[in-house]
């Protein structure tokens, strides 16, 4: 897994002559180029602030004399500060030759400096201050206010400055959030990333404890804090009807197949399922994004028994499907769909307990965060769906569409759902 996230190593001369090696995640390569506007948003141990305080130490060996002064909203003391982890970056990498760190600052190469500020305590008359600073990194976005970023952003205007941008996501009305992921498109000459811990090489053991524990009890809370989602409101969660357990199949499971196609943006899905009384147990996905016609075949049989049992698919692809026929899978149809047919499936599903393996973490995302449009204008929930994070979602209604038409025939003998919308 390290080898497939780790991008790169750079190595920088520093100006003792010494090479200093550098590892770079995958996600992160996009913050080597220059940009005006660096922004890192995500979850918990996806290392936004690591990433960072290497490149602080990497712009200050690279160019000698940089100065760089990183942001808080609020900051009483120090040690609220990044100064502790650049220090350990500085350990790590041994450059204390380089860099010396006093009681309120660090000095780098080149009569280069790292300072430590909260905007709250700058006026538009002190902000001046800040105008010979080439970088601000400004840590805990989601707390600057819009006053501060309005100080800000004018004030780093050295040729080639940077402001660079760290943050776990709350409400899309943060500042911040409006700024780089706004509808209106983020400033000219901006790299926005967003990760999550699995986009971290070096993700410790002891936060993915913390990670499972709250992915498998509080899927509200592991969307938040893990995955960097922004907080909503629960009642706009279509699915409170489910948890994650690691079961064991049973030998004689009556499987359901349900798949979803994808390309260029959307991926392409396959969910096995199965149910006992009103359980719907979900065991195995694949899931990918640009996958070739050619390449389905492969994708598919990650799945295991994909090819023994009916798979519905949606029937927007025809072509796909005959495609598939003729490679393998005889026995994929299309999913008959229908008017209401996805509100419809919703509610079917919503009836179940379901159960999902932790292995499928993409049906773990859409179970978390498929959701009830909110009304802009008065906050509150309707009844649309969302029409966004829902393409497993899409796999397991198609999934149980069969068994959706036997209950119909149930409804009509006298049995009526327990669900409403």
């Amino acid at each position: 897994m390290i080898a497939l996230l780790l991008a790169m190593t750079l190595s920088t001369s520093s100006p003792t002559g010494r090479v200093v090696e550098f590892p770079t995640a995958r996600a992160y390569v996009p913050f080597l180029k220059p940009s005006r506007y660096k922004g890192a948003y995500g979850g918990r141990g996806s290392a936004k602030s690591h990433e960072f305080a290497k490149n602080v130490l990497k712009r200050c060996i690279e160019r000698p004399g940089s100065r760089v002064v990183c942001v808080r909203e609020i900051q009483r003391t120090l040690e609220q500060s990044v100064k502790r982890l650049l220090e350990d970056k500085i350990e790590a990498y041994g450059l204390k030759d380089q860099f010396h760190s006093t009681n309120t600052q660090i000095e780098a190469p080149g009569n280069g400096l790292i300072i430590f500020q909260g905007m709250q305590d700058h006026t538009a008359e002190s902000i001046k201050s800040l105008e010979g600073f080439d970088v601000a990194w400004v840590e805990e976005a989601q707390t600057v206010s819009e006053r501060s970023l309005t100080l800000l952003r004018p004030t780093i205007r050295e040729p080639d400055s940077e402001i660079w941008m760290s943050w776990n996501p709350r409400h899309q009305t943060d500042p911040v959030d409006v700024l780089l992921r706004g509808k209106d498109g983020p400033p000219p000459d901006a790299v926005v990333v967003g990760t999550t811990h699995r986009d971290n090489p070096w993700f410790p053991d002891v936060l993915r404890v913390e990670m499972e524990w709250d992915r498998s009890r509080d899927p509200e809370k592991y969307a938040h804090v893990w995955l960097g989602e922004y907080e909503r409101k629960s009642e706009s969660r279509v699915f409170k009807n489910w948890t994650t357990e690691d079961f064991d199949t049973p030998a004689d499971a009556s499987f359901l197949f349900g798949g979803d196609w994808g390309y260029s943006v959307d991926p392409s899905v396959l969910v096995r399922c199965y149910t006992v009384g009103r359980k719907l147990f979900i065991d195995h996905e694949s899931y990918k994004i640009g996958v070739e016609i050619d390449d389905l075949p492969a994708l598919f049989d990650m799945v295991p028994g994909c090819r023994d049992w009916t798979i519905t698919a949606d029937s927007a692809r025809p072509e796909t499907i005959s495609y598939l026929n003729r490679h393998g899978f005889p026995k994929l149809v299309a999913a008959v769909k229908g008017k209401d047919s996805v509100k419809e499936g919703v509610i079917f599903l919503q009836n179940y307990d379901i159960v999902v393996h932790p292995r499928c973490v993409h049906t773990i995302d859409e179970l978390t965060m498929y959701s009830f449009v909110t009304d802009k204008l008065t906050g509150l929930v309707t009844p649309v769906l969302e029409d966004k994070k829902n393409h497993v979602i899409d796999s397991l209604r198609y999934a149980v569409e069969r068994l959706r038409a036997n209950e119909f025939e149930w409804q009509k003998a006298g049995m009526t759902s327990s669900a409403t919308w």
